[in-house]
């Protein structure tokens, strides 16, 4: 890379993997396709190859409760997120990590991130899964509806900068290596107007002269804290270069979906649907042991 924009840019595009162009199908998006096991298994193995031997850091997401990891590289873990600078939001459909209340596999999908992942263990009334009567956040690979289970990111940086469109907030010319922290935030949708509410919960304010989200859910569980690496379907075979300290809590939060509808179509992010998960990573080789 020849330039710091060169840089930049690069980043920018495996950040969650190019996680603008990625979305998971939801119950929406009509019958879902599994491909075979077998398709999972050669990315896993693909993933494998890719990454012997090449010194690559410890690589998310993750089962929580495995606790085991032999990935000798070590990095410093990142300061706490009200020492940082929010600089985005965006969630995934089903949750990329599997733990606490949302262990249930949604199937292997399409091969490509979409209809895969983890959904919510509990049940919901009637009253919950009321359909909306049109279509949220939708997309080519479906929409979403009361029931489905989302993984929300707040990502976090050291360096400087405004909470905008695209991961590149949360990057700048002063420092090209930021250390980046994700707090996990899995939620439930439902039909209700008495459930959280999605707007809220993304509120971004400036406190002591940092971005934060004030509303960032604590009381969903002691959160689970590790040492991985950015996310999205686009790391599926292969390895991602950058450092994140993730903190996911283990509980999972009610959302009114009407409030998601209504962070879609008007937010600084300029997200307006859902985004892909990256296939569970199980190869020991490539954890960080748990030690929270």
């Amino acid at each position: 890379m020849n330039s710091s924009k060169t840089r930049l840019s690069v980043m920018t595009v495996t950040l969650c993997a190019l996680a603008g162009t990625a979305w998971a199908s939801g119950s929406g998006g009509g019958e879902q396709v599994n491909v075979p096991d077998s398709v999972i298994a050669e990315q896993r193995a693909a993933l494998a190859e890719a990454t012997k031997d090449m010194g690559f850091g410890p690589q998310a997401p993750r089962d929580l409760d495995q606790v085991k990891g032999s990935n000798t590289r070590v990095f410093g873990a990142a300061p706490a997120s009200s020492a940082m600078n929010l600089c985005d939001i965006h969630f995934h459909e089903n949750a990329e990590h599997k733990g606490g209340d949302f262990t249930t596999y949604a199937g292997n999908g399409d091969g490509h991130g979409n209809g895969t992942g983890f959904k919510y263990n509990g049940s919901l009334t009637k009253a919950e899964l009321t359909p909306v009567g049109h279509p949220i956040g939708v997309s080519e690979h479906g929409d979403l509806e009361p029931g489905d289970t989302i993984e929300i990111h707040y990502v976090y940086t050291t360096a400087q900068g405004v909470p905008a469109p695209t991961l590149n907030s949360c990057l700048s010319d002063a420092i090209n290596n930021p250390q980046l922290r994700v707090e996990g935030v899995v939620g439930v949708l439902v039909n209700d107007p008495k459930a959280a509410d999605f707007t809220t919960l993304a509120e971004v304010e400036k406190i002591n002269g940092l971005y934060q989200a004030p509303n960032l859910p604590n009381d969903l569980g002691d959160p689970v804290v590790y040492a991985g690496s950015t996310t999205g379907p686009g790391y599926d075979e292969t390895g991602s270069p950058f450092e994140v300290t993730w903190s996911v809590r283990p509980q999972v939060v009610k959302i009114d979906i009407n409030s998601v509808d209504a962070w879609l179509q008007n937010n600084r992010f300029e997200e307006d649907h859902a985004h892909g998960v990256r296939n569970l990573v199980t190869n020991p080789d490539l954890l960080s042991p748990i030690i929270n």
